[in-house]
């Protein structure tokens, strides 16, 4: 597993055009939202929280139709699941991959991008600490549905549709605990949903990724 982490970190530096694309992404989505509320620091800054979290979301779906899908193509995923190392650890570690080159990098410049959508100072922690979880999420399940889609006709148009739904209640429970007064509740909902997707989302994939390998 180790040995497939490094060696799917080495091909996404390879092509780090599709990491900078959803950065960029990242970036002037929510700079278009800031152009059209206008410049009102009053109204930035009550919808800075919401904006940050839509646009990691979206962000977060563009590498995922790349996920197995070259692997499946050229017979690479046949070669994983008969490695000995179970689907589901093979799913684990394309989505810990996917987090290391999309997620994490997203963490890193959410907090440049609130503080231009005049996020209060004081928020900022809060959100960094709610994406944390939150993109781990979002890596997990879009590695779900990257493998549920495989091999499906008009993949690169289902998986949004199927991924979408899945990821509303983390968007829910994110952009709530920067909003609320109260933000310990909903942070206890993301680690909740982060502590059940771990095991089952793997899974999930791999019986996924079987069924398109058969």
């Amino acid at each position: 597993m180790k040995r497939l982490i490094l060696k799917e970190l080495t091909l996404s530096l390879r092509h780090a055009a599709d990491t900078a694309a959803a950065l960029l992404f990242f970036v002037i989505a929510g700079t278009l939202f800031a152009f059209s509320v206008g410049p009102s620091p009053v109204v930035l800054a009550a919808i800075a929280g919401g904006v940050v979290w839509v646009c990691a979301l979206l962000a977060a779906l563009l590498p995922l139709d790349r996920l197995f899908g070259a692997d499946f193509e050229d017979g690479t995923l046949d070669l994983l699941l008969l490695s000995g190392l179970p689907a589901a650890a093979v799913a684990l570690a394309k989505a810990a991959v996917h987090w290391l080159t999309t997620g994490l990098p997203l963490l890193l410049i959410a907090g440049p991008l609130a503080v231009m959508l005049r996020l209060p100072a004081a928020h900022i922690p809060l959100l960094l600490l709610t994406l944390l979880p939150g993109t781990m999420l979002l890596s997990l399940l879009g590695t779900l549905a990257a493998a549920v889609t495989l091999g499906a006709r008009r993949a690169a148009v289902l998986m949004p549709l199927i991924t979408l739904p899945l990821m509303i209640p983390t968007l829910i429970f994110g952009t709530a605990a920067v909003t609320s007064p109260h933000p310990a509740a909903p942070l206890y909902m993301l680690a909740a949903m982060l502590i059940l997707a771990l095991p089952l989302a793997p899974l999930g994939a791999g019986a996924a990724l079987r069924a398109a390998a058969e």
